[in-house]
């Protein structure tokens, strides 16, 4: 469960790069990318939290 963290914090760290070297649509695709990392981290944890 920590790797969706990883991977989300990966894939900001990279559309936060793709974003200074000005590539705003790959940007904002790897930012899509890492938010659903995070929502599918946030509803396995709460699954695993009420089981």
């Amino acid at each position: 469960m920590a790797d969706l963290i990883y991977l989300a914090v990966i894939f900001l760290i990279l559309a936060l790069v793709f974003f200074i070297m000005g590539m705003r649509g790959i940007a904002g695709f790897t930012m899509e990318i890492a938010k659903w990392f995070v929502i599918i981290f946030v509803v396995v944890a709460v699954i695993t939290f009420l089981l």
